[in-house]
Parts: C-alpha cells; structure tokens; sequence
C-alpha cells in the first residue's frame, strides 16, 4: 500500500465491514495503510486484502493513533464509545451506525443528493439509514424539478439489514421448516423463513417502530427540509439481501410519469428498470451485488393527479450502507466531486 490515507475500518468483521473492504479495493481507494479493528471475539483472525491477509486487532484507546480516516460499521454504542477517541486523534470518521444522524453538528450524507454537505463536518461524518440512502436516490432527482409534498413509503426489508448472523438464520430456518422441524428464531423475534412481519425495532407513542421514524427524520435532513411530510411502513420479508421499497410521491400539481422516468434514467446511482410488457421491474434478487438502485413501475396514482408511484429495490449492505460511506470518503478527497456509483 503505497502514497494515501491511514484507514481504520471498526467493525471490518460484519457483514458492512467486509463489503467495506471490497469496495476499497475494487474502487482503487487510495491507501497507505490499512488497520482492521473488531470486538475481543475476532481477535485473532485475519481477512483478506489485496492478496494479504491483515489480521483484525481489537479496538484500544491507541488503536486510531496515526489514523486518516476511519470507516465505522460496529454499532451504535461502539461509535459513541470509540469515535470521539479517534477525531481526538486527528481522524475523520465516517459512521453507519444511527448514533449520530440526527445530531445537529454532523452532516447527514449521500453523496449523489447533498455532497457538499459532507465538507462542513467537524470530524464526524454520519451515513443514513439504508432505506432512506434508497429512496433519497428515487425521490431526490423527482423533488429537483417539482418539491415533494408528501411520502408515503413501504419497505420490504430483507435480513441483510440485520447482518450475517440475520442471513443466515433464514437459511436455517429454511432447512428446518422444509425438513418438517421447528424453526428457531434468536436474532429475530420471529421466524424470517416463509413469513413476514412488521420491522422489530422498538414502537414509539403513536405506534411507529424506530425504523419508520429514521426515515422520517432523515430524509427531511437530507432534503434541507424540515416540514415534509412522510409516512412510513416498514416490513421485514424473507429474502436474503437488498431491500425494496413502494414510494408515493405527492407533488403541489401534476408530474407526469414520462418525465419522472426520463429524469430517473439519468440519476446517478440509479438504474431503471421497466418492461411493462413482460412485467419485469426491479428485484432484490437483481438489486443485490450492484452498486445501483434499480426503480421502476413508476406510474400515475389514479387517486391523486398530483401524485407518482413507483417501486425500488436496492443492496442494502452495498448503497445501503458500505458504498455510501466509500463514496462519501471519496468526497472528502475530491471536495464538491460526486462518486460515480
């Protein structure tokens, strides 16, 4: 690893992290030196890098000394306790956890709505939740040209977006059920297999769950605007990895279908995906390992002439989470520079 930046990536042993590492490499990310940090139960082992195999070091209070840059994807509680420690240190930290998204201080980022964002950081740089990272690319083009009045979203989320341990309980409840046994269910409080159920994440008072609300807030951050009105579903389905969702974008008068789709056919980060014909549109089994966001079946809603529907469905461990904080770190070398996705 030759001229660059020292990055640290906290948590590389998720499923986050290892796509983390792959996206470095395979964008050419310009590093000097690359440290693996984990919890004590990964202590020991060693990824994969370029050919290497680095070994993962727990993270210490001396583990961000000499460090550029950090790429978090370890937790809340992990963040909050450890990334103060590293901009003590002289690091920029990008983090994917939901610790400091709504702080006032940190900028709230993805790279192909509001880039300039990320320049006004204080040595924290916050990546969104994964289901508004994928609708802020379908909606963002759209409130260019005519403001958003309303979201009203539902989202099929997969089991990705509760990591590896999440995945592969679905398999393993696929095998029993198919073998006639008893699902077990241990990180879900229900069995993912051959069942749906609303997103698990704690309610508040008015009956929304934790999930809904952080697509609320965040996509009004990312917008620059405070007063837009959303409503969000959100759903956990049995499908393995990228997430999909239904969006209903109400406008202040009409927007007609052909130029939403003319508009979406050239923003960054997205791809569309429609032949009514075969009824062929996004999904996630397409939607996964891709970099973009796949929209598609966008149509008039027949209830309101001021309003689109449309349909996405996106790799949340890829946009979701790991490529957005790439893309957002790529920004901090080329300020005002969007990533291509």
């Amino acid at each position: 690893m030759s001229n660059g930046l020292r990055v640290a990536v906290l948590g590389a042993t998720g499923a986050v992290g290892e796509e983390i590492l792959a996206l470095l490499d395979q964008r050419s990310f310009p590093l000097k030196d690359l440290t693996l940090l984990a919890s004590p139960r990964s202590a020991g082992t060693t990824l994969a890098f370029k050919g290497e195999d680095i070994p993962v070091q727990v993270v210490g209070p001396d583990s961000f000394k000499g460090i550029d840059l950090v790429l978090a994807s370890a937790g809340g509680s992990v963040s909050q306790a450890w990334l103060p420690r590293a901009v003590a240190a002289g690091a920029i930290a990008i983090d994917n956890s939901s610790a400091y998204r709504m702080d006032p201080n940190v900028p709230l980022v993805v790279p192909e709505v509001n880039p300039a964002t990320a320049q006004t950081h204080q040595g924290i740089i916050a990546n969104p939740n994964c289901t508004t990272i994928l609708m802020a690319l379908a909606v963002w083009p759209l409130h260019q040209v005519q403001p958003v009045q309303r979201l009203v979203v539902s989202t099929y989320q997969s089991a990705s977006g509760a990591g590896a341990r999440a995945m592969e309980e679905v398999k393993q409840q696929t095998r029993a059920i198919l073998a006639g046994e008893e699902p077990v269910a241990e990180v879900f409080p229900y069995p993912l297999a051959f069942n749906l159920f609303p997103h698990n994440s704690p309610l508040n008072e008015l009956g929304y769950c934790q999930e809904e609300m952080k697509m609320v807030n965040e996509t009004r951050k990312i917008f620059g605007a405070a007063d837009l009105r959303i409503s969000a579903t959100c759903v956990r389905v049995p499908v393995l990895r990228a997430h999909s969702e239904a969006v209903n974008i109400e406008f202040s008068a009409p927007f007609s279908p052909q130029a939403a789709k003319a508009l979406l056919a050239k923003a960054p980060g997205v791809k569309l995906v429609e032949d009514w014909g075969r009824n062929y549109f996004p999904m996630p089994i397409e939607a996964s390992g891709q970099d973009d966001v796949l929209v598609g079946r966008i149509r008039q809603d027949i209830s309101n002439p001021n309003a689109l529907e449309l349909w996405l469905s996106g790799d949340q461990i890829r946009k979701g989470a790991a490529l957005n904080a790439v893309q957002i770190a790529e920004l901090l070398l080329v300020p005002q520079a969007v990533p291509a996705g």
